[in-house]
């Protein structure tokens, strides 16, 4: 049974499942909320803090989109639509200090970084963040360039703690072999002891890295994105045909990312699907 209920969306009325969470309802309204942790297809973390929205007549404080649902939310005093807003200066203020929180131990290199031009942590400090930093203590020095994995590689300084990787091992490949240890800003992401990320679906945790903290050894500082041609294209190696993007620059392939289609592949590929274009070049 259907649960529709009419929200406010920075002055737009829309219509959302009740079920929905808000960073969605955003989403149907046509509005951009940042997230580092939120991804989809993988279940709730909320540790990330960068959907934060203003729901109006709630807690003087602001909300994570990605954790609240729309029938959490409670009309106005005459029965008024619940109206949330995603740009006012309480938000604007919460986004800006979540970014200087996680650009204090963030490695100011992004021109020799393998992720740039694909990376989140750019975009979202350009458009949410203060603009210059107060930080004037030592960072705090974390692995760098860790072999965890046959075909992934960890920049541990890199990591803001999204969780997507764990969640995504745990919860797809269901294989747990990552997790966190340490605490506070000494926080740092990990194969456990005696294991490494040898899973077949290795390589997706470094499609859904929105940093540049896992990246693949065969693609890592290979090519720049931006010279590269994006082609979409259909996965030939087994009968799922798993929708794929063909990267390439001139006659040469670099890499081949998985395509949403939740029909077939939802948003995964296998490793040895992928890393299979190497074998015709």
């Amino acid at each position: 049974m259907s649960d529709i209920r009419k929200i406010i969306i920075d002055g737009k009325e829309v219509e959302a499942e009740g079920a929905m969470t808000l960073i969605q309802a955003c989403e149907q309204a046509g509005v951009e909320v940042p997230r580092f942790c939120y991804h989809e297809r993988l279940s709730i973390a909320g540790n990330c803090r960068m959907c934060l929205v203003e729901v109006v007549g709630g807690p003087p404080k602001p909300a994570a989109s990605c954790a609240m649902q729309v029938r959490d939310l409670r009309p106005g005093p005459e029965g008024q639509p619940p109206v949330v807003k995603t740009n006012s200066p309480m938000v604007k203020k919460a986004r800006e200090g979540v970014m200087e929180f996680l650009l204090i131990n963030h490695p100011l290199d992004c021109p020799i970084c393998d992720q740039a031009g694909e990376c989140k942590l750019q975009e979202f400090s350009v458009e949410h963040g203060r603009g210059k930093s107060r930080f004037k203590e030592t960072k705090i020095k974390k692995p760098k360039n860790v072999d965890i994995g046959k075909n992934i590689r960890l920049d541990d300084e890199r990591c803001v703690m999204c969780s997507r990787c764990i969640r995504f091992m745990d919860e797809v490949a269901e294989e747990p072999v990552l997790g966190f240890s340490q605490r506070g800003t000494h926080t740092s992401v990990t194969v456990h002891p005696g294991y490494r990320l040898d899973n077949n679906y290795s390589l997706n945790t470094a499609d859904i890295c929105p940093v540049g903290a896992l990246t693949s050894n065969d693609f890592r500082f290979q090519m720049r994105v931006w010279f590269l041609k994006e082609t979409k294209s259909i996965d030939v190696n087994c009968g799922t045909g798993a929708n794929t993007v063909i990267w390439t620059r001139g006659n040469e392939v670099f890499r081949v990312t998985p395509r949403q289609n939740d029909d077939v592949n939802s948003s995964w590929m296998p490793d040895s699907h992928r890393l299979s274009f190497n074998n015709l070049q």
